[in-house]
């Protein structure tokens, strides 16, 4: 008996051991790398490279790598391989020159956990994505997108958020919310044919829930999920949330598609809403074009995230910087009582005539990273970026953090100064290194309206308003990081000016 003990242990050790080997040589032919493929550090089996993550700060944590690695280097995540571009030269060589080859998403566990499949503006591919972005861009066009029409709506909406702010009678209060309820409504216009008091509190959860997954979603629960989503989807943990977050989103855009259905008059589309639907019931479209039921509530959520976030949160980094530097604060309002002064509103036909506050606000984008990292795209064919061999279906992430902050490229890259877009006369100036927005195929579709948000909103706020921290606190530059980069939770003080 105690033989046969034996025998079954060292049986089971014995199968055991075939079983670890068998996983590591399997393992090991999966990942190995083709001739001239970029350099990577060690990984371990199985693993790879995702412990090594700083998940604090990965931006600058990947940012040094591609100091050591010549701006192009591989890492292992999981089950799949990522190849890390970095700096300007690099990433443009990606974006802009291979635009056409880079242009699609590689799958993504996340997004097709809450989008079940190829779907939306941001994270779907081919036809789907080519002939959503045309519909969205034209029909946001026709509400108003880089028109007169925007431009009012935002100069109203500025006027609701510094009424909200006067309220708070010079007391210290967080922004966060009032800029994310202010800057979405102008979105929301659009797409859901309305703006949302900013006493709404179902709308304002909405926008909590909304935050919070963004930032879930790139932090370190986010990239475990995208790692091992066959074991993360059964353990606990915060990653459930960002779902159980997307989910209630989801049926807060239902609960309005509904609405916009039960009332429809295809003569009048009031929005983007009404515009889909409408071309979903009266054009023929393949079943590939995602004009149906089930791809409505993703678009219009693209729409309403991409629409709210990267501009409250620039506005947000725009007070903390400028009230740690008191001089720039005094400097743009000098300009603005120039230009504008007391008795008008502020256009965007200012805008030519305020270079210092064009610079100012740049420099919020570019120092505040407010997407630090990028979003994932997949070679269509077999290419070369610098010297290195990319295959077909290869997953690439260019670093924004690298190309904001490039020694090469910029003077002063690790201090706020906003000399860095005016020439000697004090001229505004364009930089190419300046990519807040991404660049080629797959820019920020919301470029344009961000920019005529940042500067109306951002004029309208200084030229009330002197800002201030209590005394004695000094404003954290760190940032909470996941897909945007935003502020520790901060209060402030507003002073009529």
């Amino acid at each position: 008996m105690a033989l046969n003990a034996v025998l079954e242990i060292l049986d089971f050790k014995g199968l055991l051991l075939f079983v670890v080997a068998f996983l590591l040589v399997a393992d090991y032919v999966k990942n190995r790398k083709p001739p001239n493929y970029p350099p990577s550090p060690f990984s371990l089996p199985l693993v790879g490279n995702v412990f090594n993550l700083d998940s604090k700060e990965p931006h600058i944590y990947l940012t040094k790598l591609g100091h050591a690695y010549n701006n192009i280097f591989s890492l292992r995540l999981g089950r799949d391989k990522v190849v890390f571009i970095t700096g300007y030269k690099l990433v443009k060589e990606a974006l802009v020159t291979q635009a056409e080859n880079f242009v699609d998403r590689p799958y993504s566990p996340v997004q097709w956990r809450v989008y079940s499949g190829n779907a939306g503006l941001f994270f779907s591919n081919g036809e789907m994505w080519k002939k959503q972005r045309r519909f969205a861009l034209s029909t946001l066009r026709n509400f108003g997108l880089g028109k007169k029409t925007t431009e009012l709506a935002i100069c109203e909406e500025s006027r609701f958020l510094l009424n909200e702010i006067e309220n708070q009678k010079g007391a210290a209060f967080d922004p966060t919310i009032l800029f994310n309820n202010a800057v979405s409504n102008i979105i929301c216009q659009m797409v859901f044919g309305q703006r949302f008091d900013y006493a709404d509190h179902q709308f304002r959860t909405m926008l909590k829930y909304l935050s919070k997954s963004i930032q879930l979603e790139g932090s370190i629960w986010g990239q475990l999920y995208e790692a091992f989503p066959a074991i993360m989807k059964h353990l606990p943990g915060a990653h459930n949330d960002m779902f159980s977050n997307y989910k209630l989103l989801q049926a807060f855009v239902k609960e309005v598609v509904v609405k916009h259905k039960a009332d429809l008059d295809p003569s009048e589309p009031r929005d983007y809403i009404d515009s889909f639907l409408i071309e979903m019931m009266e054009k023929p479209h393949e079943t590939t074009d995602g004009f149906d039921e089930e791809n409505i509530v993703p678009c219009v959520l693209d729409l309403f995230l991409a629409g709210t976030e990267t501009t409250s949160t620039t506005l947000c980094w725009g007070l903390i910087y400028l009230i740690t530097y008191p001089e720039v604060q005094e400097k743009v309002q000098e300009e603005i009582d120039r230009v504008i002064g007391r008795s008008r509103e502020p256009s965007i036909a200012d805008k030519a005539n305020m270079p210092y506050t064009e610079a100012v606000i740049h420099e919020i984008l570019r120092f505040g990273e407010i997407v630090p990292m990028n979003g994932l795209r997949e070679a269509d064919k077999d290419t070369t970026i610098g010297e290195c061999f990319i295959p077909k279906g290869t997953a690439i992430l260019p670093i924004l953090h690298s190309v904001l902050f490039d020694e090469n490229e910029w003077e002063t890259p690790y201090k706020f100064n906003p000399g860095h877009f005016l020439d000697k006369e004090g001229k505004f100036m364009r930089r190419d290194a300046f990519m807040p927005f991404s660049a080629g195929k797959r820019v920020c579709l919301g470029e344009q309206l961000a920019r005529m948000e940042l500067f109306l909103f951002f004029v309208s706020l200084f030229r009330k308003f002197r800002f201030s921290a209590s005394e004695g606190e000094k404003l954290n530059f760190d940032g909470v990081i996941g897909i945007t980069r935003t502020p520790h939770p901060f209060k402030i003080h507003a002073t009529t000016r």
